[in-house]
């Protein structure tokens, strides 16, 4: 195994979650060439793994998206669909396990496109440069910031000439639709525009997983904070999609048999343009309560009716693991409006 990044290696970006994720349900649409390794292995969740001895009929066998070797002019390209459009904050090209075969140079571009384009179809995309030609070094993942503030759907990675890429990563804001967030939606869902904004602890994985679609197979696809030794207790802030209304939530600990909290409470305040901090008139959506392991819990809402929130805070006693956060409600007119 690649020993893991140190935490000075790790770039500010990457703070942000990852657009072209298939945990987002982002896929790579088209590519020129994958002879040797499939283009669908770039946005697969998960480091890459290398197995010494696995070859094939075509070579040996990458964990990553593998072209054959260029004996022509050009270059080789793959193009991803975000899973959720958004604002590129930056981009990790990772060329793990790589290192005769990887591209010297690479680049990036972005698209803003309506609707689902086939192949074929993006012969006549107007591609802007996120990432200008720039060198690449092998078995390394290598990080590119991004200035650009527009929205984008699509994105081209470029190699020069050719190679192997194990990783696509592109870290950014959620900008969804706002034509598909009327009436009751999931406030905190990342793929609605919410995220994650503080938390306590994120010792094995991160509160990030809390608001991923679809409901965790498994424990290692939630939250788990360490073991709490001292006072207090643990928590994480998110940002909802914009200012809502709450009506009901959900607090799932599904797969947390001997590691769930012993209670939780969802607070929530408004405070818009900001991040909150503890006197930003944070009220109870449910007020601290016992929770059950391996169980998904539904709660209505305590708060006043009409009372509109921006962000909520999911705190566990005195520490533990959940699989999901839901905080189902719906937007406002002004917050429709702006979006």
């Amino acid at each position: 195994m690649r020993p893991p990044a140190s935490p000075i290696d790790v770039p500010d970006f990457t703070t942000w979650p990852d657009l072209a994720s298939r945990q987002l349900a982002g896929s790579v649409v088209a590519a020129n060439d994958e002879l040797f390794a499939q283009r669908e292995n770039l946005i697969k969740p998960g480091p890459s793994v290398f197995a010494v001895h696995e070859f094939g009929h075509k070579g040996k066998i990458y964990d990553g998206w593998e072209t054959r070797r260029r004996r022509e002019e050009g270059h080789d390209w793959a193009i991803v669909r975000l899973g959720v459009p958004g604002v590129v904050r930056g981009v990790i090209v990772d060329t793990a396990w790589f290192k005769g075969n990887y591209p010297p140079l690479v680049s990036v571009e972005a698209a803003a496109v309506d609707g689902y384009p086939s192949p074929a179809e993006f012969e006549e995309t107007e591609w802007a440069s996120i990432v200008d030609k720039t060198a690449a070094v092998g078995d390394t993942a290598n990080a590119y910031s991004v200035e650009s503030g527009e929205r984008w759907t699509h994105i081209r990675l470029s190699i020069y000439p050719d190679g192997g890429v194990a990783r696509f990563r592109v870290h950014g804001e959620a900008r969804p639709d706002p034509r598909f967030l009327t009436g009751t939606i999931d406030l905190a869902a990342l793929e609605n525009g919410g995220g994650l904004i503080g938390c306590s602890d994120a010792f094995y994985s991160s509160p990030g997983n809390l608001i991923l679609p679809g409901r965790a197979r498994l424990m290692g696809e939630g939250w788990e904070n360490a073991r709490r030794r001292g006072e207090g207790n643990d928590f994480a802030v998110f940002r909802l999609a914009g200012e809502g209304v709450i009506e009901h939530v959900e607090i799932d600990t599904s797969y947390f048999v001997g590691n769930a909290p012993g209670w939780v409470r969802l607070s929530a305040c408004h405070s818009p343009g900001a991040t909150p901090d503890e006197q930003a008139g944070w009220f109870d959506v449910v007020a601290k309560t016992r929770s059950q392991p391996d169980t998904r819990h539904r709660f209505l809402s305590e708060a006043e009716a009409d009372r509109r929130a921006t962000h909520v805070r999911l705190d566990v006693y005195p520490d533990g693991g959940l699989a999901r956060l839901r905080v189902w409600g719906h937007l406002t007119e002004t917050a429709l409006a702006m979006l």
